[in-house]
Order: C-alpha cells, then structure tokens, then sequence
C-alpha cells in the first residue's frame, strides 16, 4: 500500500462519499470485520456518517467460534446490536476446567444467569460467520452506513480537510478521516509504526466446528469446556444456537506460516494429544479436517492515531487467544472512538488522541492477563499440579469475582 500526505483530491469516482464541501462528509472505515461493522454502528448511533470500505463482498465464513464476555455485549447492547446478536447466540452455564493428562474436572466458574447478575450483560458463544452477518443486518438497517464492496484500498492520501483512499483500478473514497480496522495484518499500521513487526508467538491454534449431538459427556454439555496440560490445551462450546460445538486446541510448536484458516496435517496435533486422557484424545482423533492459524504477538505501538488516521482492533493491538478478548477489544475500541468523536464535536483530529489515551492502559493490561494466562494454561509438573491444587480450592463465586477486572468496564456516555 501506498500512503501519501500530498496532492489534492483526484476524481471521487463512483465509489466515493459525498465531496467534502458540499455535501455529508463521512468517515471511512478500512476493514468489514467485527472491529469496523461495530465502529460504523457507533458512528451511526451518535448521528456520524460511515463508509465501510471492504476487500471481500462482506462475506464470513470461516468456521471459526468466539466467546463474547459481558464486556463486549454490555458495549452491543449500547450499540443496539445485541439482540440481533444473541438471536443466533449460546448462553452456556459454566466454563468447567479440566487437566488434560488425567481427564479430572478442576473448577467451574458459573455464567449464564451468575454473570448476568454480577455484570449486567450475558456471556455468549456463538460462530464467527453469524456474529458478522448480525452485526452487517444491523448496518444495513442504518441509513448513516454505506458498505462498499470489492474495495482493496492501495493507497490514501490526506486532503486539506479529509482522507481519500484509492484502488489499484483508480476507484476512490474520500472523508473526513479513516479508521483502520483492517487486523491483524493492517496495511495503514505501517503508516503510523512503520517499523512495527508481527512477531511468531511459538503455538498454534488448530479448530473444527462438530454436530452437538451425539458427543458425549462433556462436549456436548452447556457449558465452555477448557482442558490444560503441558504445552497445550483444548477449548469447546456450543455455537450455532446450540446446534454445533466448536473445538479449539491451542498447541506450542508450529510455523511462522500467515493466515488463519490453512488445512494442515493433523499429525502434529495428534501426537501433541497422546499422553492426554482418554476422551478429549479420542475426541481431537475424531476430527478428519481440522483448520489451522499460528498466533503472532506485536509489541505495544507507540502510537495508534496519526492526524487523520487511526487504528482500531487487532491493527493496533493484537491480543493472544487465551482470554477470548479480540473480538471484544475491538468492541470496545469502536464504542470508546464514538464516544470521543461525539465528546470533541467530531474533531477527529482531537478525538483520535483521545480514544487512544482511554484506551491504551485497558489494552495494555488485557495483553497482558492473556499472556499470562497461556502459560498458565501449558504448565508442566510440578507447577501444573500447585495450579491444579488452588483451583480446587476456589469457590466457583470467588472464580467469577477474579474477572470483575474485565468484566466490569464503564459504558461510553454521550457528551
């Protein structure tokens, strides 16, 4: 991609906004994922114009799950997103923890109606592919959003007063600004940290979507199964309104190979799996396909605005896997930029500051719970055994009450 802060604007071209001067500026938007879906809806809820600038033809669907915590439906139903959401959504009564070795259940931590209680929003699992095409319904319903399809930005170039992106075939989008909510691998990251570098992070993440029924005990059961053992673990919940499971086996090997959703040879996670306990081995040796992405870590970015410019998501803040909080980061990021847009009177360039300075100490810490929480995850013996010995000590309300940390955020009000 190229990025230029010179020139004026070109021909708008049949894609573009309307022209900054006579008509409703928008802002522009540089990803149709969960992150930039969630940001034009809180644009749009606070009165401000998007544009969705978006590669594919907003079409997800990979098999792969998510879990959304309290603090990411508390920010959807801010958002009016919510019951669209939860519509295709499982509320699961537990996550149960497991070791992996001797197949014996550790500790349960309530959710379902304990976190409703506690944090005033449920606690969903659902498949990726419909958490999307809910939140794509909702912005089809608001006439502030406008999706552009088929737009593979390779260049933007700042105006006097905006932003214009531009095609390889010389389409182009101008607004007010851009927000780059692009992932993991943004192409406006290195506009803002042109020296940031994606680092391997050492594991792989391996998954499969199974019919719920039929899978014995606890697969199939209500609840959000997780299993640690030396150098991986294994993650299941329903998904699908209860129809699939989804199943994720995080192992420490692997390459630095990009993308997430590669079909590889089971042979390393299998082997990976032998010295654990019957049910989830047979379980992992069940699955004839499995889709397979490594996980990268980035170190914290000195910035994530830049006049116009801002990134949002795992473009300015990739997350490790192991708190189920990357989607709901993004969440959050687009409610807070919103928030702050609203606050300076849509002055985006005092806004984007803002947004950051809210947002970099809860990203920072979050980062690092999660990392911290793999390698509690993959202990070997003699520690995993002390591990295993406090969590069953911990009363299930003493478990949930360990995450009133993340779980218990403020809500953005309007101005």
């Amino acid at each position: 991609m190229r990025l230029r802060g010179d020139g004026a604007a070109r021909g708008a071209g049949r894609l573009s906004t309307p022209n900054l001067t006579t008509g409703s500026p928008s802002r522009l938007i540089l990803g149709g994922g969960v992150g930039g879906l969630a940001t034009a809806i809180a644009l749009a809820e606070r009165g401000m114009s998007a544009t969705v600038l978006e590669r594919s033809r907003f079409a997800d669907e990979t098999g792969a799950g998510i879990q959304l915590g309290p603090n990411a439906t508390r920010r959807l139903r801010q958002l009016g997103a919510l019951d669209t959401v939860e519509a295709v959504a499982f509320r699961p009564e537990a996550i149960s923890l497991f070791d992996g070795p001797s197949g014996r259940r550790l500790a349960a931590m309530p959710l379902a109606h304990a976190v409703e209680a506690r944090f005033g929003a449920p606690y969903l699992t659902l498949h990726r592919a419909d958490l999307h095409a809910s939140l794509l319904a909702v912005c089809r319903g608001k006439s502030a959003v406008e999706l552009v399809e088929g737009f593979d930005v390779s260049e933007v170039h700042g105006l006097s007063e905006g932003v214009e992106a531009k095609t390889d075939d010389g389409r182009t989008s101008q607004g007010i600004s851009l927000i780059a909510a692009d992932g993991l691998w943004s192409l406006l990251r290195r506009q803002i940290a042109p020296t940031a570098a994606l680092r391997f992070a050492g594991a792989t993440a391996w998954r499969a979507l199974l019919p719920r029924e039929g899978l014995g005990e606890p697969f199939g059961a209500p609840i959000v199964g997780l299993w640690l053992a030396p150098g991986a673990h294994l993650v299941h919940y329903p998904v699908r309104r209860g129809d699939a499971v989804n199943v994720v086996a995080v192992i420490e090997d692997g390459s630095s190979e990009q993308g997430w959703n590669r079909e590889a040879n089971p042979a390393p996670l299998r082997a990976a799996f032998k010295r654990w306990a019957a049910p989830p081995r047979a379980l992992v040796e069940s699955v004839e396909t499995w889709r397979c992405w490594s996980l990268y870590q980035l170190a914290p970015l000195k910035r994530w605005t830049e006049g116009r410019i801002a990134l949002l998501g795992d473009a300015a803040h990739p997350v490790l896997p192991y708190l189920a909080q990357g989607a709901a980061l993004a969440i959050e990021d687009a409610a807070t930029l919103a928030a702050s847009l609203e606050a300076a009177r849509g002055d985006d360039l005092l806004a984007f500051p803002h947004y950051e300075a809210l947002r970099r100490g809860r990203v920072r810490r979050v980062q690092r719970a999660a990392k911290r929480y793999g390698l509690l995850y993959h202990l070997g013996s003699p520690l995993s055994l002390a591990r295993n010995f406090v969590l069953g000590q911990r009363r299930p309300e003493a478990l949930l009450a360990g995450f009133d940390w993340l779980y218990r955020t403020e809500t953005p009000r309007r101005a």
